[in-house]
């Protein structure tokens, strides 16, 4: 019931996923991503542990694809889950379990992967994919939003979608972007117009702060 995709930006080497889905608040338990590491989206009967074990097993510096096999081995309803791994070297590898609701399944490209289940057709992908490779140098963030627009244009979720998210990790633990809309009869919409807000009042905040090599932060934060 969800639409997603993974990437890392070549440039600045950011993480990220974005996603949307007919469920409420697709923000809280789909996405996970580590600096420096890589990230997963993981949906359809969504098992957190698979985001959170899967991270841990690309710390431990294990390829997107050694991840995968080893997540759907150890879980025992890998073939109703959907997940997608992408590692520090940019490697993507997805998986579409046999009991996934139609049409399921995920297109790849270079240091990114789009997957999905419950779509209108795989023309959902190949739309989110096509726009991401078409937004070639443009922020990772941007990059996602557009991707997911353009698969809502091109159907989405058979049910239609009601939250949305975009989640960015840079250099430091905590995310650089994380923008949720968790119910809303226009999520994209919504999504877009936080994205906007986020861009010109909050991220500015959030590059001031402190990081492990300046723990004092930039004289010029603000206090919340």
């Amino acid at each position: 019931m969800t639409f997603s995709l993974i990437a890392r930006c070549p440039t600045t080497g950011m993480y990220g996923v974005g996603a949307a889905t007919a469920m409420p608040a697709v923000g809280k338990l789909l996405t996970h991503a580590h600096p420096r590491t890589g990230a997963i989206a993981t949906q359809a009967r969504l098992n957190p542990y698979i985001g959170i074990d899967g991270i841990r097993l690309l710390k431990e510096g294990r390829d997107a694809a050694e991840v995968r096999d080893i997540l759907a081995a150890t879980d025992p309803r890998a073939p109703a889950r959907q997940f997608a791994v992408i590692d520090r070297q940019a490697g993507t590898a997805s998986w579409t379990g046999v009991e996934c609701i139609p049409w399921a399944g995920a297109v790849a490209g270079e240091g990114f992967s789009a997957q999905g289940n419950r779509l209108a057709g795989p023309q959902v992908l190949e739309a989110a994919a096509e726009a991401f490779r078409a937004s070639a140098g443009k922020t990772l963030d941007e990059r996602l939003m557009e991707a997911l627009e353009a698969g809502d244009r091109a159907g989405g979720d058979k049910e239609g979608e009601k939250s949305a998210t975009i989640y960015i990790v840079d250099q430091e633990e905590y995310p650089l972007w994380d923008v949720r809309v968790d119910a809303h009869r226009d999520p994209f919409g919504e999504l877009r117009r936080l994205h906007d807000i986020f861009s010109r009042e909050l991220l500015p905040e959030i590059k001031r702060m402190p990081t492990r090599l300046n723990p004092a932060g930039s004289a010029e934060e603000h206090e919340a």
